[in-house]
Formats: structure tokens, sequence, C-alpha cells
């Protein structure tokens, strides 16, 4: 029995190994992974939430320099390695993009950089920060390669650093939605009658509500956040799943080996998680692909309307919100660039579904 189900899952996984898309598809989605993991470790900005504002150079086309000075905080804050790696460090230190500098004796003079050729400002201040610390380098030129938004901050470092959210909202909501999709469904599906009835009504009642209306009031219910909407993307997609471990579970209930699972004594909890629900998880392993490519659209269209991630946060859907008027205005790959993340990212969690439907299917 475990050889064939070895022999099984081999087979399987050999046919998904010749599904070119499906593996690159995978192979992307563990580079994305692994991105919003160590975003602030990538990011050119690992400031919190890449956050870090230059009024003076917003909106510059991408790949654009800039001389940058950093004037170093004299509040220390301390901070933790781990603490520093996944939630950015928490700086007091001042950017000023300039034009020029002299350094003489313990002063430094600069000229501000200011936009569509006016004349910055001058000014001086005590250069002894530079002198002390002849190691660091206070003075260098900064490259924004995707350019600056419309506040100033740097474009790559946002799109880093709002890969955690369209990232993980996936994994959240579609284990939400698992875990009460398929006790919901195993329920209706095994033991039918009235409890079936019941579990059908809730489940048509929560299908007739249009999805994005029911997230738009969950959220409102739990208020504006990042994990209330990771929670209510989740409450809102476990119907498909119970509908198919349903469906599922009508159909296998009375095979053979169910019978003889009851013939033996064993209780209904341990036929259904021990016998039934391995047999029937080939489609459900196929919808929950589908279902994270669907939470990614759905964050990125609350993330837009202004309930979902809230500023400073990085998130995709929120770049684009900030940025759609620009696709007018001449500088499209604002709204562009987290566009065509969205697009890739969704594209191939439909990819690796299908190849998962493929691999997993027994017919073929």
């Amino acid at each position: 029995m475990s050889q064939s189900a070895k022999s099984l899952s081999q087979l399987a996984l050999q046919k998904f190994k010749k599904n070119v898309w499906g593996v690159f598809s995978f192979w992307f989605i563990i580079l994305i992974g692994l991105v919003s993991v160590f975003a602030y470790t990538l990011a050119p900005d690992n400031s919190q939430y890449a956050n870090q504002m230059h009024l003076s150079i917003h909106s510059k086309p991408p790949g654009y320099k800039v001389l940058m000075l950093t004037i170093p905080s004299e509040i220390d804050t301390e901070q933790s390695f781990f603490d520093k790696l996944f939630f950015g460090k928490q700086s007091g230190d001042t950017e000023i993009p300039i034009i020029e500098h002299v350094l003489e004796a313990n002063k430094l003079r600069y000229t501000e950089y200011t936009a569509d050729g006016l004349e910055g400002i001058t000014k001086t201040i005590n250069a002894d920060f530079i002198i002390n610390s002849p190691s660091k380098e206070f003075i260098k030129e900064r490259t924004f390669v995707f350019g600056t938004d419309k506040y100033g901050r740097d474009l790559l470092s946002r799109v880093l650093v709002g890969a955690r959210i369209s990232f993980f909202i996936g994994f959240i909501a579609v284990f939400i939605s698992l875990v009460i999709g398929i006790f919901m469904g195993s329920l209706a599906g095994y033991f039918g009658g009235k409890v079936d009835a019941f579990i059908m009504w809730i489940i048509n009642v929560t299908w007739s509500i249009p999805t994005l209306l029911l997230v738009i009031a969950i959220t409102i219910a739990l208020g504006k956040g990042f994990w209330q909407v990771f929670i209510a993307v989740g409450l809102t997609m476990w119907v498909e799943v119970a509908r198919v471990v349903r469906g599922q579970i009508l159909s296998v209930k009375e095979m053979q080996y169910v019978t003889a699972a009851r013939a033996l004594g064993y209780t209904d909890f341990r036929i259904i998680t021990k016998h039934i629900l391995p047999n029937i998880m080939a489609p459900v392993i196929v919808i929950s692909a589908a279902n994270f490519a669907a939470a990614i659209l759905i964050e990125s269209g609350l993330s837009f309307l202004g309930i979902g991630a809230q500023p400073p946060m990085a998130s995709w859907g929120a770049m684009i919100k900030d940025h759609y008027s620009y696709i007018i205005l001449g500088k499209p790959y604002l709204a562009l660039i987290p566009g065509l993340c969205i697009m890739s990212l969704v594209m191939a969690f439909m990819l690796i579904g299908n190849a998962l439907r493929d691999a997993l299917d027994v017919k073929s």
C-alpha cells in the first residue's frame, strides 16, 4: 500500500517536472518568497517601510542619480540583528540630496538639490561627524534603479518591501480558508442530512454575497490594518474549498475502504482524517493555488481602495493607487512597475495550479 502511494507520488512529481511553465513558476514563487523575507537586506533603503522621503527629487525616472548627504542622528536606537533584518532599520539619520559640497576645516558647506533648474539653498554645518568617522562615507552618489515615487522615496525599495504583503497574504488567507473549508466540507459530505443542509445553506448565503463587498464589510468590522485584511480575505475564500471537499467526500464515503474502516470500529474523526482526506487532497491543492492568486488580487484591490495596508506600509496595490494618475502625466512606470509585479505573481500561481492539476490527474 505504501509502495503504491510512493509510486503515485513519484509519477506525479515526474509529470510536474515535465511542465516547463509549472517548474518556472515554482522557482519564481520561491524567489519572490525569499525576496519578501529578506526585503530589508536587499532594499537600497532599509529604513522601516522604506519610507525615507526626499521631496526635492520626487517622481524621477529609473536610473536617476544624485549626491546624498547623510547626517547621523544624535539619538542612538538599539535594535537587534533580527529586528533590522525583518522590520527595517529604525534610524533618525537625515538624508539630503545635494548638488555640491565643500569641506573646510571642521565645517561642511553644501548646496541642496532643487528641481526645475532653481538655485538651491547653501548651508554650513559642523563637520565633526565626518572628521571623527573618516572610514564612513557620509556623502555618496545614490542611484535609484526604478526611480522615485511622488514623495521622493526609492521605488525599488518600496517594491521589494511591498512584496511581503502580497506574498504572505496568500499563505495566511489560504491557510484560514483550508482550515474552515475542510472542516465544514467534511462535516457536510460525511454526515449528510440536516448537517449537510445547514452547512450548504451557510455556503450558499456566503457565496451569494460579492467577494469584494464581503471583504470590505469584514475589514470595516475588524478595522483597517495589516492582519485584518489577511483574516478578512481568508474568511471569504473557504466556501470554494468546502464545496470541493463536500463533493469529493460524497463520491468516496461509500467506497470499500471507508466501509471496511467503519466495520473495524474506527471513529468518524479517524475515518475522515486518516482515510478520506488523504485520498481527496489533489483537487484541494489545485484550488488552493488558484486561491493564492485570488487573495493577492483581492488585497491589491483593497489597498487600491484605501482599506487595505495603511500608510506608510508599502503595498503594491497602494502604490498603484498613489500613482495611477501619473499614467497620463508621462510617468507611467510609477504605476506600471507594481502592476507588473502583481500580474507576474498572480500568473505564476495560476500556472503552477494548472501544472499541479495535470500532474495529480490520475486519468492522464
